[in-house]
Parts: C-alpha cells; sequence; structure tokens
C-alpha cells in the first residue's frame, strides 16, 4: 500500500491511498457488500457509479460460500467481476451479533471465538489467524484483524478486558500475516488494527497507544454507533484520532449518516463504511443535498422531478418522483435498484465534494453549507 497526505484543511484530510488493484481518493466511503455483493446493485452499477472500494464480510463470506471456494474460484475480484479494491471486516462483530442459536451465545476468550453459524446452527471458532487465514483466501486488499467489542454500556473491567484481548489478537494477526508474506502467500494485501475503548478516553488512549506501536499499514477505529449519543461519538473520534498515526490511513467502522460523515472528516477520519445508503433506499429514505425525503409520501405521487435536481445518476437522468412513488408502493423489485443507485451515488459524490473542498481550502464553508440542510 502506498499513502500519502495531498492536502489538509484544519483536521479534515483528503489523502490517495494505492492497492494493487485501485486507487483511493480519500475522504472515501466504502458502500457495503456483506455477501461480497451491494444490495439491489451489482459490479457494473459500482464501476458505473464510480465506488473505489467495497466492503464484504468475512463472518458471511466464511460460512457461504465459503473462503476456500473463493480461493478456488481466484477470490473475491474474480468472484464478483469487480475489478477495483475490496475491504474486508474481520467477522468478529457478527459473530458477536448475528450468531446466536435458541439461548446459547457466543463464547469469548483469549483465544478466539465460539459461534454457532446462524445458517445451520454448526459450531465455529475464529481466531485471531484463522481469520487471516479466510482473508488471504478472499484475496483482499485490506483486511482487518480479529478484534473484543463489547456492547455498550459496559463495565470497566470487560471494556479493559476488550482492549488487552484486541491488542493481544492484533499482535498475533500482524506477526502471522508476516509470515504467511514471508512465505508467499498475501504479498499484495495490506492489514489495519481496530483501535477499541468504548466511550472511555483513558482507555481508548491505552488502546491506541498500544495498537499505534505496530507496524499495521492503517487503523481503525471501532465500537462506536452503537447506542450512544452523536456528542459522544464526535467526541471520542476526535479524543482517538489525536493518537493515530498523521502518515496511516484511519478508518472510522460501520458510521453513518452524511452528517457523521462530514463530522467525523472534520475531525481526522479518512474512510467509512455503512449499510445506510442501500438500507435507507429499501425503506423510501432518499437522501439529497436539500435534507431526505420519504418518497413513500402522497407529496410525490404526482411530481414530476427527479429525486434530486442536477443529480447525474441514471435514477435522477431517467425517473421522476412520481415513478419511485408508484414503484415502492407497488413493491417493484426494480424501486429497490433505482433508490439504492441514487442513495449510493449521493454519498459517493458528498466525498468527493469534501475531497475537493479539502483540496482547494474551502472546508469550513463547505461543512456550514452542508449543515444548512441537513442535521446531526
Amino acid at each position: 500500500m502506498k499513502f500519502n497526505i495531498d492536502a489538509t484543511d484544519g483536521k479534515a484530510r483528503a489523502t490517495t491511498i494505492k492497492t494493487a488493484h485501485s486507487t483511493i481518493k480519500t475522504p472515501v466511503f466504502m458502500p457495503v457488500g456483506t455477501q461480497a455483493s451491494i444490495k439491489a446493485l451489482d459490479s457494473v452499477d459500482m464501476l458505473n457509479l464510480g465506488a473505489q472500494i467495497i466492503l464484504a464480510n468475512t463472518y458471511h463470506l466464511y460460512l457461504r460460500p465459503g473462503d476456500k471456494l473463493i480461493k478456488k474460484l481466484s477470490g473475491l475480484h474474480k468472484f464478483t467481476n469487480y475489478p477495483r479494491s475490496f475491504l474486508t471486516d474481520s467477522g468478529g462483530f457478527q459473530a458477536f451479533s448475528l450468531a446466536k442459536l435458541g439461548k446459547e451465545k457466543v463464547k469469548v476468550d483469549d483465544s478466539g471465538i465460539k459461534f454457532r453459524s446462524h445458517i445451520d446452527g454448526s459450531t465455529h471458532y475464529f481466531t485471531p489467524t484463522s481469520v487471516i487465514d479466510a482473508q488471504h483466501n478472499f484475496g483482499s486488499d485490506i483486511m482487518m484483524v480479529l478484534d473484543d467489542l463489547v456492547s455498550l454500556p459496559n463495565t470497566p473491567q470487560r471494556i479493559e478486558t476488550s482492549i488487552n484481548r484486541t491488542t493481544l489478537w492484533a499482535e498475533q494477526s500482524l506477526k502471522y500475516h508476516k509470515l504467511q508474506q514471508s512465505k508467499g502467500t498475501g504479498t499484495t494485501q495490506n492489514i489495519f488494527a481496530i483501535i477499541q475503548g468504548g466511550t472511555d478516553k483513558d482507555k481508548r488512549t491505552k488502546s491506541a497507544r498500544a495498537l499505534c506501536d505496530m507496524d499495521f499499514d492503517g487503523f481503525a477505529i471501532g465500537g462506536l454507533s452503537v447506542g450512544e449519543s452523536n456528542e459522544i461519538m464526535y467526541d471520542i473520534v476526535q479524543h482517538t484520532t489525536a493518537y493515530m498515526p498523521i502518515e496511516k490511513p484511519r478508518y472510522l467502522m460501520g458510521v453513518g449518516t452524511p452528517a457523521d460523515l462530514i463530522s467525523c472528516i472534520d475531525r481526522g477520519v479518512d474512510m467509512f463504511d455503512c449499510v445506510m445508503p442501500t438500507r435507507n433506499a429499501r425503506n423510501g429514505t432518499i437522501f439529497t443535498k436539500q435534507g431526505r425525503l420519504n418518497i413513500r409520501n402522497k407529496e410525490f405521487v404526482d411530481d414530476n422531478r427527479a429525486l434530486e435536481d442536477g443529480c447525474l445518476c441514471h435514477c435522477c437522468q431517467n425517473y421522476t418522483r412520481a415513478y419511485l412513488n408508484h414503484l415502492y408502493k407497488a413493491k417493484e423489485m426494480s424501486y429497490f435498484r433505482l433508490a439504492s443507485i441514487h442513495n449510493t451515488h449521493y454519498y459517493l459524490q458528498l466525498m468527493a465534494d469534501a475531497r475537493e473542498a479539502i483540496l482547494s481550502k474551502r472546508w469550513s464553508e463547505f461543512r456550514f453549507n452542508f449543515f444548512r440542510y441537513n442535521t446531526i
């Protein structure tokens, strides 16, 4: 990976990340392809939209179709026909939040995470090295280490255990990845660590210092946007980025609304992912520069305008609000694709516009104008 800071404006950064498969201009939003597919969209849609990198989920792909099958089929890029970069998360969050059958819950110890598949109930065990093995098989450009995340609020003792375990697993993951690279595996793949610590600044500092002393290619902030207020989340992000290396990418995991992205770019974050653009599209919520609109509303029944004036996405160039309102109410599948195209385009264009504002030293003006129409 090659990383360059192209410009800064305050704490906001415009950077360039070069992987084996694409050049990524930040700030960047990574559409979420949980099953190696953005819901309702395909790889051609993603290329047409200009997505530079997408996220795929290790937990889901490990269970189905399996990392070994994906390797047999020449890795994620060939399997999905998406030639640009992939980031794969470690699957720890999904093992924690999804793999529950009956009353049996996920079991975590210092060696890994034991869970049951939500598909067939089979038992599996994620360890720091097994998760790296799976991601080596995927051939993703950026791999996330296994971390021990905790629900919030939680006890100081449990958060301390999470930090210590996350640090231990990160060290094991990094050593294992470098060992495998020395043997010719994963030579073009990069590895990011995940900072934990809940909403306790002292614990965030401890986690960041421990991890950022290691030779990772980039660093992520995990364990936020899990129920805490926006103000607390932003405060923790600002606190944590101060301890993250300037010369490496900074990734805020699982966040979030357009306002979240702008607020956290303002605090020094480079990379984001969230299911919100496509999930909200499917539920009828459309993002525009003038704020959100609910396409289900009666006011759009005979509205002959595009979803957003001036938008260059395929949906806005060809269809009206009235038609989208009709498709939604008729439960036509084409609605999901068209609305998802628009919302994804909105997010990607927002990041492109943010980058241009940073490059031209207009970040404060851009942020002010954004919040004229968008609330936290």
